[in-house]
């Protein structure tokens, strides 16, 4: 696929005293970052943030960079070139500032599918240091909240994949993100398992005002109200509310404002313009 011509759609680039200023209330910044595997690129000068108890949708094909991007905010890639902060946190200068305040839901399932729903979220706690008992009382009740609460002493394999998915958001707020990644998270479920994620994460921002970034190929996951950072072979094209994004693209729906950015043709997850 080739891109368009078009210049992206993004508000013209702030100087380096107002980027600052926002990275320190942003949730999560993303300021001028590059990714290479060796002579391909991967990302190159992203620039982006997610506000605090907002739902920022990443959307992008498969192979687009989102998951190198991901790996970037978590720490398992290094930074080549750029900042990334959350809550103003420098990951690189301070790690351990940075990460206690994210949460992240990876596209391949992280869980021991012979432990118990319980068993693998006291492990996770250990992990980050939660005492046993402060552990069970916050296990207790993520399970309460995401509906599994009859299933903490199932094993994991016993469960549905949807109900694998709601137990890893679960894991992931457990220390007490303000922050949740979620890389294409509902992958391989079907569209009430989907639907059920989708609600569940968007009553995490209005509940909970956490902010969240959503990674994702599906138009269908994307609301009016969403902030969109549409990324393509490694570049952000456009960036900024759905409809300002839909607007600037001479667009009447997400569907169509990506095909004109991006002069994709293909279909997307079974979704055509």
């Amino acid at each position: 696929m080739t891109t368009t011509d078009a210049p992206a759609i993004e508000p013209t680039p702030p100087d380096a005293s107002s980027r600052s200023g926002a990275a320190e209330r942003s949730a999560l910044s993303i300021d001028g970052v590059s990714h290479a595997y060796g002579a391909r690129h991967a990302l190159t000068d992203i620039n982006f943030d997610v506000a605090p108890a907002s739902f920022t949708a990443l959307l992008g094909l498969n192979g687009a960079g989102k998951s190198t991007l991901f790996s970037l905010v978590t720490r398992l890639f290094g930074i080549q070139k750029g900042r990334i902060s959350i809550f103003g946190h420098d990951i690189r200068i301070a790690p351990s500032e940075a990460l206690r305040l994210l949460g992240v839901v990876f596209q391949p399932r992280t869980l021991d599918l012979d432990l118990s729903v319980t068993q693998n979220l006291l492990y996770h706690a250990a992990l980050h240091g939660i005492a046993r008992r402060d552990a069970r009382l916050r296990s207790d009740e993520v399970l309460t909240r995401i509906g599994l609460a009859d299933r903490a002493g199932s094993k994991v394999r016993d469960l549905s994949g949807g109900q694998m998915r709601r137990l890893e958001i679960a894991r992931a707020l457990l220390h007490g993100p303000r922050l949740l990644l979620l890389d294409e998270a509902t992958v391989g479920l079907d569209v009430k398992a989907r639907a059920d994620i989708l609600s569940h994460v968007r009553q995490l921002v209005t509940e909970q005002g956490i902010g969240v970034l959503w990674a994702t190929h599906l138009f269908d996951e994307i609301t009016p109200s969403d902030d969109l950072v549409v990324l393509h072979q490694g570049r952000v094209l456009a960036h900024g509310e759905v409809a300002h994004v839909i607007a600037a693209a001479g667009a009447d729906n997400v569907n169509t404002a990506f095909m004109r950015l991006t002069g994709a043709a293909a279909q997307i997850g079974g979704l055509t313009p």
